[in-house]
Protein backbone atom coordinates (compact mmCIF):
# COMPACT_ATOMS: atom_id res chain seq x y z
CA UNK A 1 0.00 0.00 0.00
CA UNK A 2 2.81 2.48 0.94
CA UNK A 3 5.86 1.41 -1.14
CA UNK A 4 5.25 3.92 -4.15
CA UNK A 5 5.58 7.18 -1.70
CA UNK A 6 7.63 9.66 -3.16
CA UNK A 7 7.93 11.63 -0.28
CA UNK A 8 6.75 14.90 -1.67
CA UNK A 9 4.48 15.52 1.33
CA UNK A 10 1.74 17.38 -0.74
CA UNK A 11 -0.64 15.37 1.38
CA UNK A 12 0.30 17.29 4.35
CA UNK A 13 -1.96 20.07 3.75
CA UNK A 14 -5.46 18.52 3.33
CA UNK A 15 -4.35 15.76 6.19
CA UNK A 16 -6.59 16.58 9.66
CA UNK A 17 -3.98 15.35 12.43
CA UNK A 18 -1.14 17.66 10.66
CA UNK A 19 -2.00 20.39 12.82
CA UNK A 20 1.91 22.32 13.19
CA UNK A 21 0.61 24.59 15.79
CA UNK A 22 -0.46 21.41 17.67
CA UNK A 23 1.25 18.51 16.22
CA UNK A 24 3.82 18.25 13.26
CA UNK A 25 4.42 14.61 13.16
CA UNK A 26 1.26 13.09 11.98
CA UNK A 27 0.94 13.75 8.40
CA UNK A 28 0.34 10.69 6.14
CA UNK A 29 3.87 11.16 4.80
CA UNK A 30 5.33 11.15 7.94
CA UNK A 31 2.87 8.23 9.48
CA UNK A 32 4.63 6.23 5.90
CA UNK A 33 7.77 6.72 7.28
CA UNK A 34 6.80 5.78 10.67
CA UNK A 35 5.03 2.38 9.35
CA UNK A 36 8.06 1.46 7.05
CA UNK A 37 10.17 1.72 10.31
CA UNK A 38 7.59 -0.21 12.84
CA UNK A 39 7.57 -3.16 9.41
CA UNK A 40 11.70 -2.98 9.33
CA UNK A 41 11.90 -3.34 12.61
CA UNK A 42 9.66 -6.62 12.71
CA UNK A 43 11.32 -7.90 9.62
CA UNK A 44 14.79 -7.63 11.79
CA UNK A 45 13.53 -9.11 14.18
CA UNK A 46 12.42 -12.24 12.81
CA UNK A 47 15.08 -12.70 10.64
CA UNK A 48 17.71 -12.63 13.17
CA UNK A 49 15.54 -14.41 15.35
CA UNK A 50 15.50 -11.70 18.07
CA UNK A 51 12.20 -12.06 19.40
CA UNK A 52 9.62 -9.66 18.39
CA UNK A 53 9.25 -6.76 20.47
CA UNK A 54 5.55 -5.90 21.41
CA UNK A 55 6.37 -2.13 22.26
CA UNK A 56 6.76 -1.75 18.12
CA UNK A 57 2.48 -2.62 18.25
CA UNK A 58 2.69 0.32 20.69
CA UNK A 59 4.14 2.55 17.97
CA UNK A 60 1.82 1.07 15.32
CA UNK A 61 -1.38 1.86 17.58
CA UNK A 62 0.16 5.58 17.64
CA UNK A 63 0.05 6.00 13.82
CA UNK A 64 -2.91 3.96 12.84
CA UNK A 65 -5.15 6.10 15.58
CA UNK A 66 -3.77 9.69 14.34
CA UNK A 67 -6.13 9.35 11.11
CA UNK A 68 -9.72 10.31 10.59
CA UNK A 69 -9.76 8.15 7.80
CA UNK A 70 -11.24 11.14 5.27
CA UNK A 71 -9.21 10.04 2.64
CA UNK A 72 -8.59 13.64 1.96
CA UNK A 73 -4.79 12.73 1.32
CA UNK A 74 -5.80 10.73 -1.70
CA UNK A 75 -6.20 13.37 -4.42
CA UNK A 76 -3.33 15.19 -4.39
CA UNK A 77 -1.26 11.92 -3.82
CA UNK A 78 1.05 11.36 -7.69
CA UNK A 79 0.94 7.63 -6.71
CA UNK A 80 -2.40 7.39 -5.71
CA UNK A 81 -1.82 6.56 -1.90
CA UNK A 82 -4.94 6.73 0.57
CA UNK A 83 -4.00 6.27 3.89
CA UNK A 84 -7.25 6.08 5.05
CA UNK A 85 -7.17 2.87 4.22
CA UNK A 86 -4.00 2.08 5.44
CA UNK A 87 -5.09 3.10 8.89
CA UNK A 88 -8.04 0.52 8.55
CA UNK A 89 -5.78 -2.35 7.48
CA UNK A 90 -3.53 -1.31 10.42
CA UNK A 91 -5.66 -1.11 12.48
CA UNK A 92 -7.04 -4.58 11.64
CA UNK A 93 -4.18 -6.34 11.44
CA UNK A 94 -4.08 -4.66 15.35
CA UNK A 95 -7.32 -6.16 16.22
CA UNK A 96 -6.55 -9.88 14.71
CA UNK A 97 -3.15 -10.17 16.52
CA UNK A 98 -4.93 -8.52 19.63
CA UNK A 99 -2.77 -6.20 20.46
CA UNK A 100 -5.08 -2.77 19.61
CA UNK A 101 -5.10 -0.43 22.52
CA UNK A 102 -8.26 -1.01 24.26
CA UNK A 103 -10.60 1.84 24.55
CA UNK A 104 -13.87 1.04 27.33
CA UNK A 105 -15.49 4.40 25.39
CA UNK A 106 -14.78 2.58 22.21
CA UNK A 107 -16.36 -0.32 22.93
CA UNK A 108 -19.47 1.23 24.31
CA UNK A 109 -20.08 3.21 21.56
CA UNK A 110 -19.51 0.55 18.64
CA UNK A 111 -21.57 -2.05 20.65
CA UNK A 112 -24.30 1.11 20.60
CA UNK A 113 -24.16 0.40 17.14
CA UNK A 114 -24.30 -3.70 16.67
CA UNK A 115 -27.82 -4.05 18.65
CA UNK A 116 -30.77 -3.63 16.77
CA UNK A 117 -32.66 -5.00 19.41
CA UNK A 118 -35.76 -1.73 20.03
CA UNK A 119 -35.74 -2.46 23.71
CA UNK A 120 -31.48 -2.61 24.70
CA UNK A 121 -31.44 0.42 22.00
CA UNK A 122 -33.79 2.10 24.52
CA UNK A 123 -31.54 1.42 27.58
CA UNK A 124 -28.49 2.00 26.25
CA UNK A 125 -29.52 5.32 24.25
CA UNK A 126 -30.89 6.42 28.02
CA UNK A 127 -27.41 5.26 29.52
CA UNK A 128 -25.14 6.31 27.11
CA UNK A 129 -26.71 9.75 25.36
CA UNK A 130 -29.00 10.61 28.61
CA UNK A 131 -26.99 10.32 31.39
CA UNK A 132 -23.62 10.50 29.92
CA UNK A 133 -24.20 13.52 28.29
CA UNK A 134 -25.40 15.33 31.15
CA UNK A 135 -22.41 13.62 33.22
CA UNK A 136 -19.79 15.31 30.77
CA UNK A 137 -21.71 18.54 30.64
CA UNK A 138 -21.49 18.88 34.24
CA UNK A 139 -17.60 18.08 34.09
CA UNK A 140 -17.07 20.53 31.52
CA UNK A 141 -18.50 23.03 33.73
CA UNK A 142 -16.68 21.94 36.86
CA UNK A 143 -13.23 21.87 34.51
CA UNK A 144 -14.31 25.66 33.83
CA UNK A 145 -15.20 26.60 37.04
CA UNK A 146 -11.84 25.55 38.81
CA UNK A 147 -9.79 26.32 35.86
CA UNK A 148 -8.73 23.51 34.36
CA UNK A 149 -9.83 24.85 30.54
CA UNK A 150 -7.92 28.20 30.10
CA UNK A 151 -9.14 29.87 27.08
CA UNK A 152 -7.18 29.79 23.82
CA UNK A 153 -4.45 27.58 24.89
CA UNK A 154 -2.80 25.74 22.22
CA UNK A 155 -3.24 21.79 22.39
CA UNK A 156 -0.24 19.37 23.44
CA UNK A 157 1.46 17.44 21.41
CA UNK A 158 0.02 13.61 21.08
CA UNK A 159 2.41 11.04 21.19
CA UNK A 160 2.46 7.35 22.98
CA UNK A 161 -0.34 6.37 25.81
CA UNK A 162 -2.59 9.28 27.01
CA UNK A 163 -1.91 9.85 31.01
CA UNK A 164 -5.46 9.28 32.60
CA UNK A 165 -6.02 12.70 33.73
CA UNK A 166 -4.81 14.48 30.38
CA UNK A 167 -7.72 12.34 28.83
CA UNK A 168 -10.28 13.38 31.76
CA UNK A 169 -9.77 17.25 30.73
CA UNK A 170 -10.09 16.60 26.93
CA UNK A 171 -12.69 14.85 26.95
CA UNK A 172 -14.53 17.68 29.17
CA UNK A 173 -12.93 20.36 27.33
CA UNK A 174 -15.86 20.90 24.80
CA UNK A 175 -19.51 20.11 26.18
CA UNK A 176 -21.94 17.90 24.33
CA UNK A 177 -25.01 19.08 22.98
CA UNK A 178 -28.13 19.42 25.47
CA UNK A 179 -30.86 19.06 22.79
CA UNK A 180 -30.36 15.33 21.73
CA UNK A 181 -33.89 14.64 21.27
CA UNK A 182 -35.45 12.01 23.55
CA UNK A 183 -36.95 9.04 21.29
CA UNK A 184 -35.81 8.07 17.96
CA UNK A 185 -37.41 7.94 14.66
CA UNK A 186 -38.85 4.40 14.88
CA UNK A 187 -40.23 5.35 18.28
CA UNK A 188 -41.94 8.23 17.10
CA UNK A 189 -43.35 6.57 14.43
CA UNK A 190 -44.22 3.14 16.05
CA UNK A 191 -42.73 1.61 13.28
CA UNK A 192 -39.65 -0.99 15.57
CA UNK A 193 -41.42 -3.99 14.25
CA UNK A 194 -38.37 -6.48 12.40
CA UNK A 195 -40.71 -8.27 10.66
CA UNK A 196 -42.64 -5.39 9.53
CA UNK A 197 -41.71 -3.21 6.10
CA UNK A 198 -42.83 0.35 6.98
CA UNK A 199 -43.91 2.29 3.54
CA UNK A 200 -44.76 5.62 3.84
CA UNK A 201 -47.26 8.30 1.71
CA UNK A 202 -49.43 10.53 1.62
CA UNK A 203 -52.90 9.25 0.05
CA UNK A 204 -53.63 12.90 -1.27
CA UNK A 205 -50.99 13.04 -3.22
CA UNK A 206 -51.11 9.49 -4.67
CA UNK A 207 -54.37 9.60 -6.86
CA UNK A 208 -52.28 8.41 -9.64
CA UNK A 209 -49.95 6.16 -8.12
CA UNK A 210 -47.75 4.83 -11.19
CA UNK A 211 -46.76 8.67 -11.21
CA UNK A 212 -45.30 8.73 -7.97
CA UNK A 213 -41.52 8.30 -7.06
CA UNK A 214 -40.79 5.11 -4.89
CA UNK A 215 -37.73 5.09 -2.97
CA UNK A 216 -36.18 2.93 -0.42
CA UNK A 217 -34.54 5.29 2.60
CA UNK A 218 -31.63 3.84 4.36
CA UNK A 219 -31.44 6.37 7.66
CA UNK A 220 -28.59 4.58 9.22
CA UNK A 221 -27.29 5.13 13.18
CA UNK A 222 -26.71 8.95 13.52
CA UNK A 223 -30.71 10.14 11.79
CA UNK A 224 -31.94 7.17 13.59
CA UNK A 225 -30.80 6.77 16.80
CA UNK A 226 -29.26 9.73 17.84
CA UNK A 227 -30.31 12.99 16.08
CA UNK A 228 -33.92 11.39 15.14
CA UNK A 229 -35.08 14.78 13.80
CA UNK A 230 -33.21 14.24 10.49
CA UNK A 231 -34.43 10.78 10.10
CA UNK A 232 -38.21 12.56 10.99
CA UNK A 233 -36.93 15.85 8.29
CA UNK A 234 -36.10 13.32 5.46
CA UNK A 235 -39.17 11.01 6.19
CA UNK A 236 -41.51 14.70 6.06
CA UNK A 237 -39.85 16.11 3.15
CA UNK A 238 -40.30 13.03 1.16
CA UNK A 239 -43.86 12.90 2.34
CA UNK A 240 -44.59 16.54 1.01
CA UNK A 241 -42.60 15.89 -2.28
CA UNK A 242 -45.55 12.86 -2.62
CA UNK A 243 -42.73 10.32 -3.13
CA UNK A 244 -43.35 6.41 -1.84
CA UNK A 245 -40.88 5.79 1.24
CA UNK A 246 -39.59 2.24 2.06
CA UNK A 247 -37.84 1.80 5.28
CA UNK A 248 -35.72 -1.49 6.47
CA UNK A 249 -37.56 -2.83 9.20
CA UNK A 250 -36.02 -2.29 12.85
CA UNK A 251 -32.62 -0.79 13.06
CA UNK A 252 -29.59 -1.50 10.89
CA UNK A 253 -25.97 -0.10 10.91
CA UNK A 254 -24.02 -0.09 7.75
CA UNK A 255 -21.11 -1.51 9.03
CA UNK A 256 -18.92 1.36 8.00
CA UNK A 257 -17.67 2.56 11.81
CA UNK A 258 -16.66 -1.01 12.54
CA UNK A 259 -14.99 -1.62 9.74
CA UNK A 260 -12.91 1.56 10.24
CA UNK A 261 -11.91 0.54 13.90
CA UNK A 262 -10.44 -2.43 12.55
CA UNK A 263 -13.39 -4.85 12.84
CA UNK A 264 -13.47 -5.85 9.62
CA UNK A 265 -15.11 -9.71 9.65
CA UNK A 266 -17.88 -7.91 11.84
CA UNK A 267 -18.18 -4.81 9.58
CA UNK A 268 -18.37 -7.13 6.18
CA UNK A 269 -21.22 -9.61 8.43
CA UNK A 270 -23.14 -6.15 9.16
CA UNK A 271 -23.09 -5.49 5.31
CA UNK A 272 -24.18 -9.11 3.83
CA UNK A 273 -26.71 -9.25 6.35
CA UNK A 274 -28.36 -5.83 5.34
CA UNK A 275 -27.79 -6.89 1.66
CA UNK A 276 -29.36 -10.33 2.08
CA UNK A 277 -32.58 -8.26 4.22
CA UNK A 278 -32.63 -5.51 0.96
CA UNK A 279 -32.88 -8.45 -1.22
CA UNK A 280 -35.76 -10.22 0.72
CA UNK A 281 -37.42 -6.57 0.48
CA UNK A 282 -37.03 -6.13 -2.86
CA UNK A 283 -38.83 -10.00 -3.61
CA UNK A 284 -41.92 -8.84 -1.10
CA UNK A 285 -42.10 -5.45 -2.57
CA UNK A 286 -41.65 -6.44 -5.98
CA UNK A 287 -44.77 -4.28 -7.46
CA UNK A 288 -43.05 -1.55 -6.64
CA UNK A 289 -40.07 -0.03 -8.80
CA UNK A 290 -38.07 1.49 -6.97
CA UNK A 291 -35.33 3.05 -8.71
CA UNK A 292 -33.96 5.77 -5.89
CA UNK A 293 -32.13 4.47 -2.95
CA UNK A 294 -31.57 7.33 -0.19
CA UNK A 295 -29.41 8.21 2.80
CA UNK A 296 -28.72 10.96 4.88
CA UNK A 297 -24.81 10.23 6.28
CA UNK A 298 -21.76 10.31 4.24
CA UNK A 299 -20.11 7.34 5.92
CA UNK A 300 -23.62 5.10 5.00
CA UNK A 301 -23.28 6.82 1.35
CA UNK A 302 -19.50 5.12 1.27
CA UNK A 303 -20.61 1.96 2.78
CA UNK A 304 -23.64 1.38 0.74
CA UNK A 305 -22.06 2.40 -2.33
CA UNK A 306 -20.46 -1.02 -2.49
CA UNK A 307 -23.89 -2.87 -1.10
CA UNK A 308 -24.45 -4.07 -5.22
CA UNK A 309 -27.71 -2.34 -4.93
CA UNK A 310 -27.92 -2.34 -8.92
CA UNK A 311 -28.92 -5.83 -8.20
CA UNK A 312 -31.27 -5.15 -5.51
CA UNK A 313 -33.26 -2.73 -7.20
CA UNK A 314 -32.54 -3.21 -10.84
CA UNK A 315 -31.20 0.04 -12.18
CA UNK A 316 -31.54 1.88 -9.23
CA UNK A 317 -29.26 5.13 -8.24
CA UNK A 318 -27.73 6.25 -5.02
CA UNK A 319 -28.50 9.66 -3.42
CA UNK A 320 -27.89 11.98 -0.90
CA UNK A 321 -31.73 13.37 0.38
CA UNK A 322 -30.69 16.62 -0.40
CA UNK A 323 -29.47 16.12 -4.02
CA UNK A 324 -32.98 14.03 -4.19
CA UNK A 325 -34.67 17.97 -2.95
CA UNK A 326 -32.86 19.64 -5.11
CA UNK A 327 -33.65 17.52 -7.87
CA UNK A 328 -36.96 18.36 -6.89
CA UNK A 329 -36.71 22.10 -7.25
CA UNK A 330 -36.39 22.51 -3.26
CA UNK A 331 -35.42 26.00 -2.12
CA UNK A 332 -35.36 28.23 0.18
CA UNK A 333 -37.52 31.78 -0.97
CA UNK A 334 -34.97 35.36 0.47
CA UNK A 335 -37.49 36.24 3.26
CA UNK A 336 -37.35 32.59 4.92
CA UNK A 337 -33.48 32.72 4.23
CA UNK A 338 -30.66 33.56 7.02
CA UNK A 339 -28.24 36.69 7.17
CA UNK A 340 -25.74 33.58 5.84
CA UNK A 341 -24.96 29.72 5.96
CA UNK A 342 -21.52 28.34 6.58
CA UNK A 343 -21.77 25.05 5.42
CA UNK A 344 -19.52 22.48 7.04
CA UNK A 345 -18.92 19.48 4.12
CA UNK A 346 -18.22 16.68 6.09
CA UNK A 347 -15.21 14.53 5.55
CA UNK A 348 -17.37 11.77 3.96
CA UNK A 349 -19.80 13.99 2.07
CA UNK A 350 -23.02 11.80 1.07
CA UNK A 351 -23.24 14.16 -1.82
CA UNK A 352 -21.52 13.04 -5.21
CA UNK A 353 -23.23 13.66 -8.22
CA UNK A 354 -22.17 17.28 -8.03
CA UNK A 355 -20.00 20.17 -6.18
CA UNK A 356 -21.65 19.90 -2.48
CA UNK A 357 -21.49 23.82 -2.35
CA UNK A 358 -23.77 24.20 -5.32
CA UNK A 359 -25.97 21.81 -3.96
CA UNK A 360 -26.20 23.66 -0.85
CA UNK A 361 -26.58 27.01 -2.45
CA UNK A 362 -29.65 25.49 -4.79
CA UNK A 363 -31.35 24.18 -1.46
CA UNK A 364 -30.51 27.86 0.64
CA UNK A 365 -29.74 30.42 -1.32
CA UNK A 366 -26.37 32.21 -3.01
CA UNK A 367 -24.98 33.49 0.53
CA UNK A 368 -23.32 29.94 1.35
CA UNK A 369 -19.85 29.44 2.19
CA UNK A 370 -17.91 25.97 2.66
CA UNK A 371 -15.88 25.96 6.20
CA UNK A 372 -12.79 23.70 5.86
CA UNK A 373 -11.45 21.31 8.25
CA UNK A 374 -12.38 18.37 10.21
CA UNK A 375 -14.99 19.13 13.08
CA UNK A 376 -13.48 16.72 15.58
CA UNK A 377 -15.70 14.24 16.36
CA UNK A 378 -15.08 11.89 13.52
CA UNK A 379 -16.76 9.43 14.24
CA UNK A 380 -16.27 7.58 17.28
CA UNK A 381 -12.42 9.41 17.44
CA UNK A 382 -13.98 12.24 20.23
CA UNK A 383 -14.66 9.53 22.76
CA UNK A 384 -11.83 6.85 22.10
CA UNK A 385 -8.80 9.31 21.70
CA UNK A 386 -10.14 13.07 22.63
CA UNK A 387 -6.15 14.27 23.42
CA UNK A 388 -6.29 13.98 19.11
CA UNK A 389 -9.89 15.47 18.72
CA UNK A 390 -8.70 18.74 20.66
CA UNK A 391 -5.82 19.87 18.18
CA UNK A 392 -8.46 19.15 15.39
CA UNK A 393 -10.96 21.18 17.10
CA UNK A 394 -8.18 23.90 17.95
CA UNK A 395 -7.97 24.38 13.96
CA UNK A 396 -11.17 23.88 13.78
CA UNK A 397 -12.60 26.25 15.94
CA UNK A 398 -9.97 29.25 13.93
CA UNK A 399 -12.07 28.09 10.56
CA UNK A 400 -15.23 28.48 12.28
CA UNK A 401 -14.32 32.50 13.28
CA UNK A 402 -12.86 33.46 10.28
CA UNK A 403 -15.95 31.73 8.35
CA UNK A 404 -18.12 34.09 10.38
CA UNK A 405 -16.25 37.29 10.12
CA UNK A 406 -16.45 36.68 6.63
CA UNK A 407 -19.78 36.87 6.48
CA UNK A 408 -20.56 39.49 8.62
CA UNK A 409 -18.11 41.54 6.60
CA UNK A 410 -19.33 40.57 3.32
CA UNK A 411 -23.50 41.76 4.37
CA UNK A 412 -22.71 44.69 6.08
CA UNK A 413 -20.71 45.80 2.42
CA UNK A 414 -23.96 45.00 0.95
CA UNK A 415 -26.49 45.86 2.77
CA UNK A 416 -25.84 48.57 5.21
CA UNK A 417 -29.35 50.13 5.39
CA UNK A 418 -31.41 46.61 5.11
CA UNK A 419 -31.60 46.64 9.60
CA UNK A 420 -34.17 43.17 9.41
CA UNK A 421 -31.33 41.29 6.99
CA UNK A 422 -28.80 42.13 10.09
CA UNK A 423 -31.34 40.88 12.48
CA UNK A 424 -30.84 37.52 10.99
CA UNK A 425 -28.66 34.91 12.79
CA UNK A 426 -26.06 33.48 10.84
CA UNK A 427 -26.71 29.44 10.80
CA UNK A 428 -24.09 26.49 10.43
CA UNK A 429 -25.55 23.48 8.15
CA UNK A 430 -23.97 20.09 7.34
CA UNK A 431 -25.18 17.14 6.38
CA UNK A 432 -24.04 14.82 8.47
CA UNK A 433 -24.58 13.38 11.93
CA UNK A 434 -21.59 13.00 13.74
CA UNK A 435 -20.81 16.64 12.49
CA UNK A 436 -24.12 18.46 14.00
CA UNK A 437 -22.67 16.67 17.41
CA UNK A 438 -19.55 17.92 16.70
CA UNK A 439 -20.19 21.62 15.54
CA UNK A 440 -22.87 21.63 18.10
CA UNK A 441 -19.77 21.36 20.80
CA UNK A 442 -18.18 25.36 19.77
CA UNK A 443 -21.34 26.85 20.38
CA UNK A 444 -20.04 28.50 23.40
CA UNK A 445 -17.60 29.92 21.48
CA UNK A 446 -18.83 30.76 17.92
CA UNK A 447 -22.43 31.63 19.12
CA UNK A 448 -23.82 29.40 16.21
CA UNK A 449 -25.76 26.20 16.50
CA UNK A 450 -24.99 23.33 13.84
CA UNK A 451 -28.42 21.88 12.15
CA UNK A 452 -29.10 19.74 8.94
CA UNK A 453 -30.08 21.71 5.66
CA UNK A 454 -32.79 19.01 5.34
CA UNK A 455 -34.35 20.26 8.88
CA UNK A 456 -33.61 23.77 8.04
CA UNK A 457 -35.28 23.27 4.76
CA UNK A 458 -38.27 21.45 6.87
CA UNK A 459 -38.38 24.52 9.21
CA UNK A 460 -38.77 27.44 6.66
CA UNK A 461 -41.05 24.82 4.32
CA UNK A 462 -43.26 23.03 6.47
CA UNK A 463 -43.41 25.51 9.38
CA UNK A 464 -41.67 26.18 13.01
CA UNK A 465 -44.31 22.70 14.06
CA UNK A 466 -43.54 20.84 10.81
CA UNK A 467 -42.45 17.65 13.16
CA UNK A 468 -45.27 17.57 15.63
CA UNK A 469 -47.48 18.10 12.77
CA UNK A 470 -45.67 15.05 10.58
CA UNK A 471 -45.88 12.86 13.20
CA UNK A 472 -49.39 13.03 13.88
CA UNK A 473 -50.23 13.28 9.94
CA UNK A 474 -48.32 9.83 9.34
CA UNK A 475 -49.45 7.82 11.85
CA UNK A 476 -52.96 8.83 10.91
CA UNK A 477 -53.19 7.54 7.54
CA UNK A 478 -49.86 8.04 5.85
CA UNK A 479 -48.17 4.35 7.12
CA UNK A 480 -48.64 1.30 5.03
CA UNK A 481 -47.36 -2.15 6.91
CA UNK A 482 -45.73 -5.12 4.97
CA UNK A 483 -45.49 -8.07 6.27
CA UNK A 484 -41.60 -9.29 5.21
Amino acid sequence: DIKDCLRCGKCKPVCSTHIPRANLLYSPRNKILGTGLIMEAFLYEEQTRRGISIRHFDEMNDVADHCTVCHKCLQPCPVNIDFGDVSIRMRTILKNRKQKRFSLMGKVAMAFLNVTDPSTIKIMRKVMIQWSYQGQRLGHLLAKRFGFLPKGKQPHVTHGKMPIQEQVINFVKKPMPADIPNQTTRQLLGIEDKNIIPILRDPEKLKNIEESDAVFYFPGCGSERLFSQVGVATLAMLYHAGAQTVLPPSYLCCGYPQTAGGEKEKGQAISTENQVLFHRIANTLNYMDIKTVLVSCGTCMDQLLKYQFEQIFPDCRLLDIHEYLAEKGYHLDENSQAQGYIYHDPCHTPIKTDQPLNIAKSLLGNNVIVSDRCCGESGTLAVTRPDISTQLRYRKQEELLKNREQLQSSENKEDKEDKENKDKPIKLVTTCPACQQGLNRYRNDTQMTAEYIVVELCEKILGENWQKDFIETVNRDGIERVLL
